[in-house]
């Protein structure tokens, strides 16, 4: 097989020259891209072709007069959102896309607009965009924290800025979420970069496929909208949200290596799938008390696996999803409960857990399960301990601090950030309560006396200068006493990383 040495556009996101009136006026996506051969003037791959007239004729839909003002109309319940992460060293922009939920500015971030390490004091500045218009005029906007259960990022906006705002759920049909069905056609906003004033853009594609993973979501034949942004069906009724984390699979060859290696690639700036209203509406709700995100449910079941098929034959569990318990965590409400390892979860409450693929989808099900109630609320879960089924009945309770909530502090002469050690620590470590002592390594700044001496990330630090040091106030007593020291000149640190100790010698001079 020959292999071509030019990089092949992708279907759909070149124009062809035919300068055809509704093509220009509906899209933009055959323009994207720079650099390709067809806006060199190079080779015109027939498949490209074939693309460009498919999405033609399967947009055509988009003729009909009253799309010109549901787009319109629509584009107002988008936003760009940009702030700023102060950390150790720095202080970085990040851009993220948003839906408008409400009359009161609210808006939702997708979860991953916001690092898992980043905490909320390292948020500042939101500044809130509307799409097409000078990003000198912006709107201020406050966090508000994080959902754990649907895992988006609330923010809203100050004051008058919110006139013209149009939630989304204006756009939901009174007598509930539309479902799509397989060969529907659907369309989408996306956003261009702060350079070009986050100008909207037009994305439209049919559905692919539905699944469940736990979450309905529709996997679309093209790019259908920003992350986080909304999707509509073709009266505009608004049938689902963007979603991240589906990449799609290619094969790359080279001239040595003939055989191809797959490849995933993600695109941050389009999605080809979204999340069902029916997965969205019901939770829109759910605005952080607090910027923690708090209350934090908790079971302390950790590490469900999906039960093995021979193991399901030999238990006879071949018509339904089960769950092994691999760990309870001790202090836990599971723990209380009396909830076992090796338990078989079969039910939450007296409902058989569903039967979904690719069978660890199950876990996420589990999880969500928990993350939807409150720490207090009663819970009932139906296990097989060896040939029997029974019914293990507790309560949540609040989680444990988490290590984002963890008090932390830098030290800038050592170039080292401590942070507290918390309850996920020790899980992590497999450390009974009993050991939960020391502090973490948060940050260490790879050219300083700490990163020197070998000191990485998440280090567990249990002595300071020969001392042990239990708590985050101990350790940070120690290290600021040494920081104040002009005349010292170095400090040892024990510090065990993946189960092994060992002294590290930090020199200060």
């Amino acid at each position: 097989m020959n292999t071509p040495t030019a990089d092949v556009p992708r279907a759909g996101k070149h124009t062809p020259p035919c300068g055809h009136p509704v093509h220009e006026g509906i899209t933009n996506r055959c323009r994207r891209g720079s650099g390709s051969p067809l806006q060199r003037g190079g080779a015109q791959p027939r498949s490209v072709w074939i693309a460009c007239v498919g999405l033609l004729l399967s947009t055509a839909f988009v003729r009909a007069a009253d799309l010109h003002a549901l787009w319109a109309e629509r584009a107002k319940s988008v936003v760009a959102v940009e702030f700023f992460t102060e950390s150790e060293l720095d202080r970085r922009p990040t851009v993220a896309y948003g839906t408008v939920i409400d009359d009161q500015g609210t808006i939702i971030l997708p979860a991953p607009a916001v690092g898992a390490r980043t905490t909320p004091e390292q948020l500042k500045d939101f500044r809130v965009y509307r799409p097409g218009q000078s990003t000198t005029n912006y709107a201020v906007g406050e966090y508000l924290g994080q959902d754990g259960f649907t895992g988006w990022h609330f923010v809203r906006v100050a004051g008058d800025a919110r006139a013209g705002l149009v939630p989304v759920t204006a756009f939901a049909a009174p007598q509930g979420p539309t479902v799509p069905q397989i060969t529907d056609e659907v369309w989408g906003i996306g956003l261009r970069g702060k350079d070009e004033d986050f100008t909207p853009y037009f994305l439209t594609g049919r559905v692919g496929i539905i699944q469940t993973i736990p979450q309905r979501t529709a996997v679309t034949t093209l790019e259908i909208a920003s992350p986080g942004l909304p999707v509509f069906d073709r009266a505009g009724g608004f049938i689902g949200l963007g979603a991240t984390g589906f990449g799609q699979s290619y094969v790359m060859f080279s001239q040595r290596d003939r055989g191809g290696a797959p490849i995933l690639l993600m695109s941050t700036d389009e999605c080809s799938a979204f999340q069902l209203a029916e997965e969205v509406l019901p939770y829109l709700g759910r605005i952080p008390k607090n910027v923690s995100g708090r209350p934090l449910p908790w079971l302390g079941a950790h590490g469900l696996q999906p039960v093995d098929p021979e193991v399901a034959k030999f238990f006879e569990l071949e018509d339904q999803a089960g769950l092994v318990v691999s760990e309870v965590l001790e202090g836990s409400p599971a723990e209380k409960a009396g909830l076992q390892e090796r338990d078989i979860l079969l039910a939450l409450d007296g409902r058989p857990l569903p039967r979904l693929k690719p069978d660890r989808v199950v876990v996420t099900y589990v999880d969500r399960e928990i993350d939807r109630r409150l720490p207090g609320d009663p819970i009932v879960l139906t296990v097989l301990r060896g040939k029997e089924r029974i019914d293990v009945k507790g309560s949540l309770a609040e989680a444990p601090p988490t290590p984002r909530e963890a008090e932390r502090r830098y030290f800038d002469k050592f170039g080292l950030t401590l942070r507290a050690f918390v309850y996920a620590d020790g899980v992590s470590r497999r450390v009974k309560l009993a050991g939960h002592a020391g502090v973490i390594a948060h940050f260490v700044k790879s050219n300083g006396p700490a990163g020197a001496a070998g000191l990485r990330t998440d280090d567990w630090i249990k002595e300071i200068d020969g001392v042990e040091v239990k708590t985050f106030a101990e350790a940070t007593e120690k290290l600021a006493a040494i920081e104040a020291d002009p005349l010292r000149n170095e400090f040892v640190l024990l510090a065990s990383r993946g189960g092994e100790t060992a002294v590290l010698r930090v020199k200060l001079n």
